[in-house]
């Protein structure tokens, strides 16, 4: 399963770095990609005479969100079957994404691989969107033209995307800090882990981003306040955040400001965002039942546009009114299951764990996904690939159980008396299954 997992890992790093996997070609890479991988592991499976799968608990509700969608297409409810058929194929490519996570990432090592493969990501992702803030010339990695307008950051064409990609990153490394969970020998590595994607979100100047970064600061504080957590490893988290605002500070404060007295000529206004989510809801009232087709805002929104200024709006910046005007209100219940379920199991998971390896899984996880859930409000990071399939992962993370490690069996009682002590730290096992049965892969 090794190569298993670093196919995952080649795959997420592959549709952030491909301009976040908003074109055709990169989606069709990653959909066929994720379709080998269930290929791959369904011969595996078979070959192991294995008859049980391991579920998230957030499969179901993810995978009841199709229903709808294909309920649009089988009845030609959809303002555009084309565009509701690539959409269909992304949900797909989330709902292998999750369950191949359940399948390779099930025991403690495994996830502290995946927590420095996200650790890594988001840091060398954010040296790279720094050094272009600081050498830009307006081009994607410095020679690919923006053909319908943007403000690169990063990889991504719209700064305020990847500020959508930090928020995700920055708690996977800044929680593990303030619990306490770092190794002594690698608190400096883990908390530039932290540092790094901050000042790049600072720099990016999305005020969407920013306001998002403060709301997972606040969260973080008030879970760790009703899980009594006091510790001297809070003040490490502080300082962090501090030195990221005293780099931004001396890097380039004065455009992080100006950012929330204007904005930028080629983005949205406010007035007219204003008007795009009044009019997204009128969308909704017109089609309440299962709305007018997943992927289709962009055909029907020009009938509803009250202030149109000649643009081309694709999407509504607000997540959650426009899945309401392309899936009706039975999309909206699948979606707020899935949400009521990433909350609940995930309280669950810090409730049952206290300050366990789990626990911070559990709580960074959490965050990240609350922090993108807040800048769904006022953006479309959902609608990003990249970002979705990082949402999809730390969704993984806040609602993850962890097996027991067995202990590798040693010639000699001392020896395997040892090895269990290093590497038999058990916790409760993950998704579906009872505590005490093994893994399907093991």
């Amino acid at each position: 399963m090794r190569l298993f997992r670093i196919a995952i890992f080649v795959l997420l790093a592959f549709s952030v770095l491909a301009y976040g996997c908003v074109e055709e070609w990169s989606q069709a890479v990653l959909e066929i990609s994720l379709a080998w991988l269930l290929v791959y592991w369904a011969i595996r499976q078979y070959r192991r005479r294995s008859e049980q799968v391991v579920l998230s608990p957030l499969f179901l509700p993810l995978a009841t969100l199709a229903l709808p969608v294909f309920a649009q297409m089988i009845f030609h409810t959809t303002a555009s079957l084309y565009h509701t058929r690539i959409e269909l194929q992304l949900l797909v490519a989330y709902l292998i994404l999750l369950l191949l996570l359940t399948q390779a990432f099930y025991r403690s090592h495994h996830l502290r691989g995946l927590v420095w493969f996200l650790m890594s990501l988001g840091f060398c992702v954010s040296i790279f969107a720094i050094l272009q803030y600081l050498t830009s010339n307006g081009k994607l990695y410095w020679f690919r033209v923006v053909r319908y307008g943007g403000l690169p950051f990063g990889p991504y064409v719209n700064r305020n995307h990847f500020a959508g990609f930090a928020e995700l990153m920055i708690p996977i490394a800044l929680v593990p800090l303030v619990l306490g969970k770092v190794r002594r020998e690698r608190l400096f590595l883990v908390a530039l882990f932290a540092l790094v994607p901050i000042v790049a979100l600072l720099l990016s100047a999305s005020r969407g981003g920013i306001i998002s970064l403060a709301a997972e600061m606040v969260i973080l504080l008030l879970l760790l306040l009703v899980r009594r957590v006091r510790s001297r490893h809070m003040l490490v988290g502080g300082m962090v955040v501090l030195c990221a605002v005293l780099a931004v500070s001396w890097i380039g404060v004065h455009q992080v400001l100006g950012r929330f007295t204007g904005y930028q000529s080629l983005e949205v206004s406010e007035g007219k965002r204003a008007a795009m989510r009044a009019d997204t809801w009128e969308i909704f009232l017109d089609h309440p039942l299962i709305g007018t087709g997943l992927g289709t805002l962009q055909m029907v929104f020009p009938r509803y546009d009250s202030l149109y200024d000649g643009k081309i709006v694709n999407h509504s910046h607000n997540d959650y009114l426009e899945a309401l005007a392309e899936t009706g209100v039975l999309g909206g219940l699948c979606c707020a299951w899935f949400l009521g379920v990433l909350l609940l199991d995930s309280l669950r998971g810090l409730a049952e764990l206290g300050s366990s390896f789990a626990a911070s899984l559990n709580l960074s996880g959490l965050v990240g996904c609350c922090g993108l859930l807040v800048h769904s409000l006022v953006d479309f990071n959902l609608h990003i690939p990249a970002n979705a399939l990082l949402f999809v992962v730390a969704a993984h993370l806040a609602t993850a159980r962890l097996q027991p490690t067995p202990p590798v069996r040693i010639a000699g009682d001392s020896a395997a008396r040892s090895d269990a002590k290093t590497l038999g730290r058990s916790r409760p096992t993950n998704g579906i299954m009872p505590q005490g049965v093994s893994h399907p892969n093991d």
